[in-house]
């Protein structure tokens, strides 16, 4: 399979490479700019004016964000989440589904082999979280998680069904009969495969809210500079974007990430996706008379249009910005950048890729090169690199009542984490929208 790369210098060229079965980036900053330089830090000028006034206001990007037309913005500092309040969140059991996906097409990939030796595509996963108390000397608790699961589902994707019928064809006009998958109750957790064990603390790049929502992910990216001598070295990094809906229900977003050439190409291993609904609390073993699993797995589902997303929204922001002390001081001492959280409420309007009432050709090419996947069950992700060399690892959730949650992850030309966005998107439904 070909893998699709770019070359990002101030416009996007395309070119293919086929030595790798991920999606790759390569990085050319310009000739003033040093990819992954040592010794930056990226938000002094941020640390004094936070210092001298908690109240910044930002005009919005117009044209440079080809996304999306914004108005202004007025932030406004918020209180830093409570870490009890946010393990809380978590606390409990926790059932679900899983799959993985191509970073290039998006299709569904194989998770496990069966006896049989078929690919299996889907995952249901039994999650038991609890607050433990810190081995180390941290005067915070640790979140530990067990995850068991099952795999199944040899057939991949299912074809989206009419609706009142049972059969549907593929591709090559074959019809198939409506495919039943076993139940998550038909399994015996107790005695399933362990999926992953982990242990959570307020560790330098989580981020994380009230609602349990969270950005989880190296708080620097650096691969110091490129050396024949270290060809071996490429740093593989896991990045987990969490969204929270109502509490009960959430999903989660895994996106392994490696680092070649001293940071100045990247590589999209594996995209991850877990959906999971709160069951019961933790201290409760015996499951059989918790409410029926409604969740289906995701090759089940039908995937969200592009055209779901465009309109007028209005959207909630809060923000957390590192602001870094001098490095060696960090270092010496271990500890963890202070985050600043702001907030900001606005209209935004997105338009479809082909409109060229925002956009010029230049910004649409721009736009189209910005590769989105879209999923089943109304999950998109994508791992983009603007104009200015900022790497951003976004996520989002879209339902049917029209809102949409996104987490964001920016990291800037020193490899350093800049900025970590969550959002809560509202779709305007008026017939006439006012200009924003």
């Amino acid at each position: 399979m070909q893998t699709p790369s770019f070359s990002l210098t101030k416009t996007f060229h395309h070119t293919l490479s086929t030595s790798h079965n991920s999606f790759s980036f390569f990085l050319s900053p310009p000739p003033s700019q040093t990819m992954f330089q040592k010794g930056h830090s990226p938000c002094p000028e941020i640390q004094t004016q936070f210092q001298q006034q908690w109240s910044l206001r930002l005009k919005g990007n117009n044209k440079k964000n080809v996304w999306s037309v914004d108005n202004e913005l007025a932030k406004e500092p918020v209180i830093k989440p409570a870490w009890n309040t946010f393990a809380s969140s978590l606390n409990g059991i926790w059932k679900g589904v899983g799959a993985v996906f191509s970073p290039i097409t998006a299709e569904m990939e194989p998770m496990d082999i069966s006896v049989r030796n078929e690919n299996l595509f889907d995952c249901y996963i039994l999650s038991r979280i609890e607050t433990v108390p810190s081995l180390s000397d941290e005067r915070t608790s640790q979140i530990k998680r067990k995850v068991n699961w099952v795999t199944l589902n040899p057939y991949g994707e299912m074809p989206q069904h009419i609706e009142g019928g049972n059969v549907a064809k593929n591709g090559s006009g074959e019809k198939i009969t409506n495919r039943v998958l076993p139940t998550f109750e038909s399994f015996d957790f107790e005695r399933s495969d362990v999926m992953e064990e982990d242990v959570m603390g307020c560790e330098p790049g989580l981020v994380y809210f009230e609602d349990g929502s969270y950005s989880r992910g190296p708080v620097d990216i650096s691969a110091g500079k490129d050396d024949d001598s270290k060809y071996y070295v490429t740093p593989t990094f896991k990045f987990e974007q969490c969204l929270v809906k109502g509490c009960h229900r959430r999903i989660r977003i895994v996106h392994t990430i490696e680092f070649v050439n001293g940071g100045s190409e990247i590589q999209i291993m594996r995209v991850a996706v877990y959906e999971e609904e709160w069951v019961s609390p933790i201290c409760v073993d015996d499951l059989s008379g918790d409410m029926e699993f409604d969740l289906k797995p995701f090759s089940q589902r039908k995937r969200t249009k592009p055209s779901e997303l465009t309109g007028s929204w209005k959207v909630f922001e809060i923000s957390a910005t590192p602001v870094y002390a001098e490095e060696t001081k960090t270092e010496e001492e271990g500890n963890a950048a202070p985050y600043v959280y702001l907030c900001t409420e606005t209209l935004k309007k997105r338009s479809p890729c082909d409109s060229t009432n925002y956009f010029g050709e230049e910004e649409r090419l721009d736009m189209q090169d910005m590769t989105v996947l879209w999923l089943p069950g109304g999950v998109t992700c994508y791992v983009d690199i603007n104009k200015d060399g900022i790497l951003c690892i976004g996520v989002g959730w879209y339902s049917d009542e029209g809102i949409n949650l996104v987490m964001e992850r920016d990291y800037g030309l020193d490899g350093k984490l800049k900025d970590v966005r969550w959002k809560s998107e509202v779709k305007r439904r008026w017939s006439n929208p006012p200009n924003v």
